[in-house]
């Protein structure tokens, strides 16, 4: 038998062992009993079922990731650009032609809950990973409230993916090493609060999407779940009770104004995709959903992060500056494209002008030497509407080349955060790619 032959009949053989293997693994995982009430669902004082399907819409922040900017609400077309290519959001409105009009109860079930849609596997941009977790009824109620929406003729763009990304029966094999279908079960060694806030958190609000660091296979790593990743460019912090990198510092009521409004006295102003969970989701919960959320976020493992990025309340070149001239002598580039197109809302001591969300001193972003915030919200700007509040942060990424963007990242690192910036035109250049 030649090594040739040897080798394919070796290659058949661990495909079929793998092919079986997973087999008996889908045959035999347990995926959990179905998730009770008061966790599952929404609030008690929403009975309606198309009223509970827009909450549970919203907690999920399903608009967010089926939009395109400028677009019609769950349309499709939103680009996720991955180091191996771009995904597009699909429409999920009643369209029977290009949305999901047509789809069963059990399809749009396990669509959500396994990755699994009527043309095959579903890539993990879409977080069933986390929406495993959600009970049959929440799912339901989410579809029933889709459905209520007017339908929307628009095709979905096509994946921008090389080989072998552009296979979707490949998922199969990604889902067998790091996706664990299984249900929500309470903690009970925890109250009702807490256990809801898990729910919220895990399942619907899937905040380890963003906030947890991944492998080189884009699995989530979960001994550093919620300790921050970098998404879209931007650097979703460390939402662990760490007191130095995480939220451990923050009070209860700042970290419940940030979630329902974006912005807490003191410590930050949400930006980039955290504005936009604020904005389409977080700011509508009910105040006590905010409060289970607040509990859930303040009792769990904390992880260390960088010590290099623990927040400085109070870092020098702020505190030595009022809000019209600066504190020093240092005549750098950066200084100077700040004085001429920054301080001006900002102000040079990072208290803000015009609005409280252009306060600096206490920001996560700042104190990051590698600036990957500050460079984004230079970059692209940022926005937030809560509520008839409009707040914008224009973008200067046209204006700026990337020698100056860097110039300013690491000026505003320096000033507002009492890091010494590690930011560079290359990663700039990079950057805008994003």
């Amino acid at each position: 038998m030649s090594n040739a032959l040897r080798w394919l009949l070796w290659l058949i053989v661990a495909v079929v062992v793998i092919a079986g293997g997973y087999a008996l693994y889908t045959l035999l995982r347990p995926v959990g009993p179905e998730p009770a009430a008061p966790i599952a669902g929404a609030p008690a004082g929403i009975t309606d079922k198309l009223a509970r399907g827009e909450y549970l819409a919203r907690a999920a922040d399903c608009v967010a990731c089926h939009t395109a900017p400028g677009g019609k609400p769950f349309a499709g077309g939103f680009a996720f650009k991955l180091p191996f290519g771009t995904i597009y959001g699909t429409n999920i409105t009643a369209d029977k032609e290009t949305g999901i009009g047509d789809w069963s109860d059990e399809q749009f079930v396990r669509a959500v809950r396994e990755g699994v849609g009527p043309q095959g596997n579903l890539y993990p941009a879409m977080p069933y990973t986390s929406y495993t977790a959600l009970s049959r009824d929440d799912v339901l109620a989410i579809k029933a409230y889709l459905f209520s929406l007017p339908p929307v003729k628009q095709a979905n763009p096509q994946n921008d993916l090389p080989f072998p990304f552009n296979q979707r029966w490949g998922m199969k094999f990604w889902n067998l090493a790091f996706f664990h279908e299984k249900r929500f079960e309470p903690n009970l060694n925890q109250d009702e609060q807490w256990n809801r806030g898990a729910y919220l958190a895990t399942a619907l609000g899937h905040c380890s999407e963003c906030h947890t660091p991944r492998n080189l296979a884009f699995g989530i790593n979960q001994s550093k779940n919620l300790g921050g990743e970098v998404i879209q460019g931007w650097f979703a912090g460390n939402i662990t009770p760490d007191a130095q990198t995480g939220i451990g510092g923050w009070s209860e009521q700042q970290l419940s104004q940030y979630l329902a409004t974006g912005h807490a006295e003191g410590r930050s102003s949400a930006a980039g995709p955290m504005a936009e969970a604020v904005e389409n989701s977080l700011q509508y919960l009910t105040p006590e959903d905010n409060q289970a959320l607040v509990k859930y976020l303040r009792n769990i493992e904390p992880i260390a992060g960088d010590s290099a990025s623990a927040v400085n309340l109070q870092p020098k070149g702020a505190l030595s500056s009022s809000a019209v001239l600066p504190g020093g002598q240092e005549d750098s580039l950066g200084r100077r494209l700040f004085a001429g197109d920054c301080s001006g809302c900002h102000q040079w001591n990072g208290v803000g002008r015009q609005s409280k969300y252009a306060s600096l001193v206490g920001s996560t972003a700042v104190n990051d030497p590698q600036g990957r915030s500050v460079v984004q919200a230079i970059l692209k700007g940022t926005r937030i509407s809560i509520g008839e509040q409009h707040e914008v942060m224009p973008d200067f990424g046209a204006q700026y080349s990337d020698e100056e963007v860097a110039a300013v990242a690491n000026y505003v690192v320096g000033q507002f955060g009492e890091k010494q910036g590690k930011v560079t035109a290359k990663q700039v250049a990079e950057q805008r790619k994003q």
